[in-house]
């Protein structure tokens, strides 16, 4: 990885130059896999949402070395927000409320209009996504306030409590009002529309947007958004990362008591650490649901956090091109295993002797061993830029030979 330099303050030429080349990579990308099938670009688009999520379990993990193993609730809160507000299932829970609580259900009609009844509500995404992102920081806060104490393994265990709370509510609230139709899930969730244009593709186009004469598949309209969208969380992630608030969460992930000692308010800096993580959750949450116009609890299981979390430890922890790194091979290699595996293994044997899903959950195993016994600072480890003394300041230094005047 030594080719591509992003240090802009060291290097600036190399920085931009490799930025520049990888950008024009990105966007010639979706164009070039088209004329292998719309599935590659696809599994690309899934890969960006991922690498949303590892970039802000990045700030929890990476930079104030917190252990989050229940990360994908903030994902679930996104997602679910949007399946309520851009879905008939508001119309569903509207039902069920007044049902079981005319009074309150019957109000809710008055303010909010009659014709919710029967199709219930469809914001905007674009103003359902800041609401997301305020929902899962909210719920960030409330996980992050009973754990500031804890450390290491319990505090592990503790946010992976968590996550398995959020989904089993998710599974379970239809009940007795219908929020989130259990484990049948939520249809017919409204697809993104960029100044009036649907990403979705209209009705009878075949899944193709067309924009000023210009005709795309869907999933390259969608490729562009979420390129876009990375592009900003990676901007906002790097600008954090070299302000004062992220030089104070790695002081907290390097020497907490020292870092108290010195004045840093730990407490405040891991709540603000944990909202902030959940805030991109939220938001690739929202776009999940809008880009599959689907979501169930079983998209939110513990799995999903294992792997999102691998993402980061496997590119390299608080590093933020290698967790882009991580999240693209993890993301994917499970479609490129379904795609070549099988086929392979029917070619070869006749039949399929492991299935990409059983081999996908083994590659994870073994990456994290390897990669914790040769590199554990990840395939691609932040670079070694704050100077350090080369001797312990505590011992005299070494003699240089010079005589002091």
């Amino acid at each position: 990885m030594a080719f591509f330099e992003f240090d802009v303050q060291r290097a600036p030429r190399k920085a931009y130059s490799g930025m520049a080349l990888i950008l024009a990579a990105l966007i010639i990308f979706p164009f070039v896999a088209a004329q292998f099938g719309n599935s590659w670009v696809r599994i690309i688009d899934i890969a960006l949402l991922y690498i949303m999520l590892a970039l802000g379990l990045n700030i929890v993990v990476g930079f104030a070395g917190l252990l989050d193993l229940g990360y994908i609730a903030f994902y679930a809160v996104g997602a679910y927000m949007t399946a309520l507000l851009a879905s008939p299932q508001f119309a569903t829970l509207l039902e069920s409320l007044i049902n079981g609580y005319p009074a309150l259900g019957q109000f809710m009609v008055d303010v909010l209009g009659p014709e919710i009844r029967e199709n219930g509500i469809h914001l905007s995404v674009w103003l359902i996504v800041p609401l997301a992102a305020a929902l899962a920081a909210v719920f960030g806060a409330l996980l992050g306030a009973p754990t500031l104490k804890l450390r290491g393994d319990y505090l592990a265990i503790v946010t992976l409590g968590f996550g398995e709370i959020i989904r089993i509510f998710m599974n379970n609230l239809n009940e007795p009002i219908n929020f989130t139709n259990g484990p049948q899930g939520i249809n017919l969730i409204d697809p993104i529309r960029v100044f009036g244009v649907s990403l979705a593709g209209e009705a009878g186009s075949r899944a193709t947007v067309v924009v000023g004469g210009f005709s795309m598949p869907s999933v390259n309209a969608y490729y562009f958004l979420f390129l876009l969208l990375c592009i900003a969380i990676v901007f906002v992630t790097t600008r954090l990362q070299h302000s004062r608030l992220g030089r104070a969460w790695v002081a907290i992930r390097e020497d907490e008591i020292a870092a108290k000692a010195m004045g840093i308010n730990t407490r405040n800096l891991k709540l603000l650490a944990f909202s902030m993580g959940a805030s991109f959750g939220g938001v690739a949450g929202a776009l999940f649901a809008s880009f599959q116009g689907f979501v169930s609890p079983e998209s939110f299981s513990l799995t999903e956090s294992i792997a999102v979390l691998a993402m980061v430890v496997l590119g390299g922890i608080g590093h933020i091109p290698g967790v882009i790194l991580g999240g693209v091979i993890l993301a994917a290699l499970p479609e490129v295993l379904r795609h070549t595996v099988e086929p392979a293994q029917n070619a070869l044997f006749g039949h399929v002797v492991i299935e990409a899903e059983v081999l996908r959950q083994l590659l994870y195993g073994l990456a994290m061993v390897v990669i914790m016994l040769y590199r554990p600072s990840g395939l691609w480890p932040a670079p070694k830029t704050e100077d350090r003394p080369e001797f312990d300041a505590d011992k005299p230094s070494p003699p240089t030979g010079v005589m002091a005047a």
